[in-house]
């Protein structure tokens, strides 16, 4: 419990399902005393790629039950996060409920075209995930920068340890990441000086939906079963077991705090020591 959250607003993209990273941050902020507005796209698009997106309805669902669990003032907005549009709307309906955000977790993130090495993968695909990765940092923090400034905020961006480390066939969304690591450095000390503080997070294999996608998709791939992929990639990971999503908001919670005040540019794997290096 971080006292110093209570009463403070915070937003995170994509926590619009409560099977993501995004949900576990929502309601560790949430329950720190934290107004949390959840945002995504707001409809079901589908299982293609295994990503599925937060419908309208799970948001306002997730809203309601965060505000009546914590007694926290809870808002769900509708938002595309490759869409510059869609963004400033977004904008437009916080700031009829919040004048100022505390915490941006910039945690929206996809994979398309998958599996796919560099020479094969589609263009439009490749794009696609640098956008909904990459570039949607940018977009999100400059558009929200006029509520934060000034207020000795917190952003925290979700990278991966695909950004430190490259997988195969997965090379955009590797790309990707090791874009938001610089990206959130370059930040870090460009804006220094409005009081915010930049870092990003890298997690490794936590259990997800798009986890078990991924082991799916690879025992599609090498004719062995999702449990077994799953058994061989425990055995990389010191700690021997795929990490929980609560765990990945624990570590967020503590960067959106002031029991973090002295650190910002950093890149901070939770990866079960599967990663060791900076």
């Amino acid at each position: 419990m971080y006292e110093d959250l209570k009463n403070k607003t915070a937003l995170i993209t994509g926590s619009g399902k409560r099977t993501g990273i995004g949900y576990a941050i929502a309601e560790k902020l949430a329950s720190c005393g934290a107004n949390v507005i959840i945002t995504d796209l707001g409809q079901d698009s589908g299982p293609s790629d295994g990503v599925r997106t937060g419908t309208q309805q799970e948001m306002q669902e997730i809203a309601a039950e965060l505000s009546d669990r914590y007694g926290v003032k809870t808002l769900a907005v509708e938002m595309d996060v490759t869409d510059g549009s869609s963004v400033a709307r977004m904008v437009d309906r916080v700031k009829e409920t919040f004048d100022h955000i505390d915490v941006l977790c910039n945690n929206a993130g996809a994979s398309f075209g998958v599996p796919n090495a560099v020479h094969t993968y589609d263009e439009d695909a490749w794009m696609k995930t640098i956008d909904v990765n990459l570039h949607s940092v940018f977009r999100v923090t400059r558009a929200l920068l006029p509520l934060m400034e000034g207020r000795k905020g917190s952003v925290i961006n979700t990278a991966s340890r695909a950004g430190k480390v490259p997988p195969i066939f997965n090379g955009a969304y590797a790309v990707a990441k090791a874009g938001v690591i610089m990206l959130t450095k370059v930040m870090a000390r460009e804006l220094a000086a409005t009081g915010l503080r930049f870092n990003s997070i890298c997690p490794g294999q936590v259990m997800t939906d798009l986890e078990k996608w991924r082991f799916g998709l690879e025992a599609q791939f090498l004719g062995t079963t999702p449990e077994e992929q799953e058994q061989e990639m425990c055995k990389t990971i010191p700690l021997g077991r795929i990490g929980k999503k609560e765990e990945v908001a624990s570590v967020v919670a503590f960067l959106a705090s002031e029991a973090s005040s002295y650190l910002t540019g950093q890149a901070i794997n939770i990866t079960g020591g599967q990663l060791m290096e900076c």
